[in-house]
């Protein structure tokens, strides 16, 4: 599956690099930033052929239990028992699933443990606003094939299904950045561990549809898009959220860059290129946005357009929840409308941004007012983390009741 020094037709960076608009937009970048935020050669080549790369060592657990002998059922049965009581529990493991549990349980080099919880309460802090951004900011790389065909063709994120797969999303995010979410036997550890196995299931059944354009896109859910989409938990937000009165400094958003380095080692995305500081994330940033290719046409108009809908009030709902469901619904078009380039709301078929828009613009000084008493006021700090914990529990269990979140792979592919 995995090609050496190959990248892939789509990966447009050193096309794009002297268009007018890409150096202008860098120009910027350097007089907010005070530093250049163009990439060396290495990284962008580096991020380039991690397209081809995806989760060797999960793939080949894969492969010896679920798609062989004992099959998926007794494979499930294992993993969990693995997961809860220690692969040393699980009587004739096979190989492949010691080696998978030995990288899973050995904590990396680089791992700060410290710094890691930092980073964890730097993403609780933004409480259910970085739901909102994070997924606004998906809408954006959806125009990318190798992100959106994966999400169409599954119909995960589209249509009727867009809602449940957004939530169990939610449920992730909020699993592993609880305090101690990623310890040995917690909740968040567990369920990267499930995220991780059901994404080689995409993988594969992706792969082997005819329509998969491996030149242009690379594999299914490659290292080169889920480090996107960690970045997208962590100096993206970090920077966008000051739009709304958050305070993060460039400290804690290295902070979260570490956190979200760890929950992706754990989910098998582990480039040696991983950015270290701020600057690193941000030129990174900087290639994924040159590179693009806008291929994914309807597909990721789709994805786009089925986003807000998934937020609507559904029939025969209680009047106290119908109630919360509309204020929720036009919470979301209201940041969607802010962070969503003016440009892509445009082209798409959305509801009308006004009055909603406005929404967060309003709330801004009072969340900078309140950022400004947890910096300066001692004890406020836990305070805010026990109330964006309550805050964002009750928020998933609005939307989702006492429904569990899965994490199981489609069986069916929709078309």
């Amino acid at each position: 599956m995995a090609r050496e020094n190959v990248i892939p037709t789509e990966f447009h960076y050193w096309d794009r690099l002297a268009d007018p608009r890409v150096q202008q937009a860098r120009r910027m970048f350097r007089t907010v930033f005070r530093f250049d935020p163009q990439p060396s050669e290495d990284l962008v080549r580096a991020f380039g052929e991690a397209y081809y790369q995806a989760d060797p060592v999960a793939e080949a657990f894969v492969d010896e239990v679920y798609l062989g002998e004992p099959g998926p059922k007794a494979g499930r049965a294992m993993l969990d028992r693995a997961l809860e009581y220690g692969v040393d529990s699980v009587p004739d493991a096979p190989p492949s699933l010691i080696r998978l549990f030995e990288e899973f349980e050995t904590p990396p080099d680089w791992l700060d443990p410290e710094l890691v919880a930092q980073g964890a309460q730097v993403f609780r802090r933004w409480g259910t606003s970085v739901f909102s951004f994070a997924t606004t900011s998906t809408l954006e790389m959806y125009s990318e094939s190798s992100i959106a065909k994966p999400l169409s063709y599954t119909g995960g994120y589209a249509g009727d299904r867009a809602h449940k797969r957004q939530l169990e999303t939610v449920r992730f995010w909020i699993d592993v950045s609880e305090p101690g979410g990623l310890d040995p036997g917690a909740r968040g550890r567990q369920t990267a561990m499930r995220v991780r196995i059901m994404h080689v299931f995409i993988r594969r059944k992706l792969m082997a549809r005819p329509e998969w354009d491996y030149d242009a896109w690379g594999v299914p859910i490659s290292v080169g898009d889920a480090t996107l989409t960690l970045m997208g938990g962590s100096v993206v937000p970090g920077l966008a959220l000051w739009s709304i009165g958050h305070q993060t400094t460039v400290r804690e958003i290295e902070a979260t860059l570490h956190f979200w380095r760890y929950v992706g080692h754990l989910l098998g995305v582990q480039p040696r290129w991983y950015p270290r500081d701020f600057q690193e994330s941000v030129r990174l940033m900087f290639a994924a946005f040159v590179k693009r290719a806008h291929t994914a046409g309807t597909d990721g108009a789709e994805l786009v357009e089925s986003y807000l809908p998934a937020f609507e009030p559904k029939p025969g709902t209680p009047w106290r929840k119908r109630l919360r469901d509309e204020i929720n619904y036009r919470m979301q078009i209201g940041y969607t409308g802010v962070w969503l380039l003016p440009s892509t709301y445009a082209r798409h078929t959305m509801p009308r941004r006004f009055p909603w828009v406005l929404h967060p613009i309003v709330q801004a000084p009072l969340i900078f007012g309140a950022e400004t008493l947890r910096r300066t006021i001692p004890g406020l700090d836990a305070v805010a983390d026990r109330v964006q914990r309550h805050r964002r529990e009750q928020w998933y269990r609005n939307e989702v009741g006492d429904r569990a979140a899965e994490f199981q792979p489609v069986e069916e592919f929709r078309r």
